[in-house]
């Protein structure tokens, strides 16, 4: 029987890469979408393409929504084998100082990055605790480092797009905690960097091309048993945290 994933955000970018790469590997894709008609759309260009997708509606920030994309799956599936908490936003004002951003946009980037993930994790592990071995993949950023933020010789060091910044430290900080509880299970939670990429948020002049973008998502998506849990990786190699 095909493994069944969920991609949150999938509808363009780096989470309908992933989607699509997933359906390539024989995986049984939900794209989930804030707008049903775009996920579904995606899901049609997947099909065309020979593989099995569907579309869910699921916004991030609504408990309801998510609550009902959870019954639909369990009524459809009955398990999830792999989760993929990829939805996010970039809503930091560049032109203004780390100290200068405004609690709309700290909270803001919070209720997608950070509580829309973790509700949308909550709503879905019941379903992945009846899967055979499932996978939770959280897209995180190089840009959670704290340690390279606070070397001067970092790469990072001074990029300020604080509120996004901290959010992905919060969902860092969150896989650590979730996977030690989950470590006596057969489920593994791990936080992807998936690379400065061209989509929307990191723009055309990106080094990395979306194919390659969605490779570490991937990857920890398909793990198998020997595979690590409570990591933070970027195309098979640990970064610091």
């Amino acid at each position: 029987m095909a493994k069944i994933a969920l991609i949150t955000g999938a509808n363009k970018g780096i989470g309908f890469e992933t989607a699509r790469q997933l359906a390539r590997a024989g995986v049984k894709v939900i794209i989930g979408a804030r707008d049903g008609a775009k996920g579904e759309a995606a899901a049609e260009k997947i099909r065309a393409e020979g593989y099995d997708a569907t579309a869910i509606a699921l916004d991030v920030g609504s408990a309801a929504n998510i609550a009902a994309a959870a019954e639909h799956i369990a009524e459809q599936y009955g398990h999830l084998d792999i989760l993929i908490n990829n939805a996010g936003v970039m809503l930091d004002d560049r032109t203004i100082a780390t100290s200068a951003q405004t609690l709309d946009t700290w909270r803001a980037t919070f209720d997608t990055n950070v509580f829309g993930l973790i509700a949308v994790t909550q709503a879905f592990l019941p379903l992945l605790k009846k899967a055979p071995a499932g996978r939770i993949v959280n897209l995180s950023s190089i840009l959670g480092s704290l340690s390279l933020h606070s070397d001067p010789k970092s790469p990072i060091y001074g990029y300020a797009v604080p509120a996004y910044n901290v959010s992905k430290s919060a969902v860092n900080a969150w896989t650590v905690q979730l996977a030690v509880e989950l470590k006596d299970s057969p489920i593994k939670v791990n936080a992807a960097h998936p690379g400065h990429v061209q989509t929307d948020m990191g723009g055309a002049s990106a080094p990395m091309a979306l194919v390659d973008g969605a490779k570490t998502s991937v990857q920890l998506a398909l793990l198998d048993e020997s595979g690590p849990s409570g990591g933070y990786f970027h195309l098979g190699q640990p970064l610091p945290w």
